[in-house]
């Protein structure tokens, strides 16, 4: 299957925001800076002076930053990060202003401990935060950069932010692969001039925006210049792994010439089916792809079954034994009918299908852009893969008035019973 635009249209225009105005973090809102003091009982008479910054990088926070520090002494100050990243060019400039003022960065959240001798409030510092996407880049501007085990550093490819929801669908010209590579070049540079090595931006570009985040482990950090608070180093964990799937059997719940780059209406066999396919890959590199089919159900639902096929490389694997689908709050377990390697492709093939209430399906197809989320468990092992809804908003009213009609008709062939069969 050809590698299509997916994976290079790895960083983009700045994307929308998720900060915080107060110490209680609030990821939704661009970011805000708070100014505190360390709290003295946790820094035995060094207390340092710890700036919050929570919440979406655009293209303002520079100036903001900028503003912020204007008239205030953070010589040797420590900027604390919490945030979903956000804008690409935001990002560089937000960097390149820590890096003039010679900051420590480190990863966390700021609890509020009262008031301080200096007259600024006191704080603690938390380590329990997450440095997502850019974030892991203005990470780097810091002169001294410091992650903590509890903390996570997380980097993906950053994508056409307004094409970000179901990016296997989207439409890209020229002029967005020209945005795209300019702001590529940007970041590559600025990487360099940060003193980080080309290896965290290799690695972000690997992941696509469908599988989770990856998670930077102990050794990666190490090797990118992320320093620890101890010498030892903690456990890795848990190494991501992706599932896949298109089965072309069995043929009642078969949707043949699915579409990979948005939901369509297929008829197999007189019946009417909605379905997706959609490539399966491990930090970009694709292993097989899956199939999703929604059929029509009882009155309450649809029957949506997942089919999937990945590549083995020859070596012992996991079967999938947990096979579920969520949108937003609403979630279905499916049955797993099998997970086995078949003998004369070598590939693990998965088949899992249940009932799915109508109301999960409606809010995935509801108008607007909305995402259907894929977790499947193999040996411990969980992992998540994001579909947008292209092309099911048009299409499951179709879909709903051809399984009304098709159940209209059983209704009306059903014969009715005689005075002799009803006393049989």
């Amino acid at each position: 299957m050809v590698h299509r635009l997916s994976v290079i249209c790895a960083l983009a225009v700045g994307i929308a925001s998720s900060a915080a105005p107060s110490l209680a973090s609030d990821r939704t809102v661009p970011m805000h800076f708070d100014l505190r003091q360390e709290a003295a009982p946790n820094c035995a008479g060094q207390c340092r002076v710890l700036v919050s910054a929570t919440g979406a990088i655009t293209a303002d926070t520079p100036i903001e930053f900028r503003n912020f520090a204007e008239g205030r002494n953070l010589q040797g100050a420590t900027i604390v990060f919490d945030s979903d990243g956000g804008s690409v060019l935001g990002a560089i400039a937000l960097g390149r202003e820590i890096r003039d003022r010679k900051l420590t960065t480190t990863v966390g959240r700021l609890v509020d401990a009262g008031p301080a001798k200096s007259g600024l409030p006191s704080a603690t510092l938390s380590p329990r935060g997450d440095c997502e996407s850019m974030c892991a880049f203005v990470l780097l501007a810091g002169t001294q950069r410091i992650v903590a085990p509890e903390s996570r550093v997380m980097v993906h490819q950053i994508w056409l932010g307004d094409r970000r929801e179901d990016p296997t669908a989207a439409n890209y010209s020229a002029e967005d692969l020209v945005l795209v590579q300019r702001d590529i070049g940007r970041l590559a540079k600025y990487t360099a001039d940060m003193g980080g090595p080309a290896d965290l931006l290799e690695l972000a570009l690997r992941i696509p925006p469908w599988e989770p985040m990856h998670a930077l482990t102990r050794a990666e950090l190490r090797q990118m210049g992320f320093e620890s608070l101890d010498n030892s180093p903690a456990p890795a964990p848990d190494p991501v792994v992706a599932s896949i799937g298109f089965i072309p059997e069995p043929a009642a719940i078969t949707a043949d010439g699915l579409d990979e780059r948005s939901w369509s209406m297929v008829d197999r066999g007189g019946a009417s089916v909605l379905g997706r396919r959609h490539p399966l890959t491990v930090e970009g590199d694709e292993i097989g792809s899956f199939d999703l089919v929604v059929a029509c159900g009882g009155e309450d639902g649809y029957v949506l079954t997942y089919k999937e096929v990945r590549q083995t490389g020859g070596t012992q694997v996991s079967p999938l034994t947990e096979v579920s689908v969520r949108v937003g709050p609403q979630n279905a377990a499916l049955k797993v009918v099998s997970s086995d390697v078949r003998s004369e492709s070598g590939m693990l093939s998965t088949v899992a299908s249940g009932a799915v209430p109508a109301n999960l399906i409606k809010a995935f197809t509801a108008p607007g852009s909305h995402s259907l989320l894929i977790d499947t468990v193999a040996a411990n092992v969980r992992t998540t893969i994001r579909i947008g809804n292209y092309g099911a908003t048009t299409n499951l009213p179709v879909l709903a008035s051809r399984c009304q009609k098709a159940a209209t008709t059983r209704a009306e062939l059903t014969p009715q019973r005689t005075g002799a069969s009803a006393q049989r």
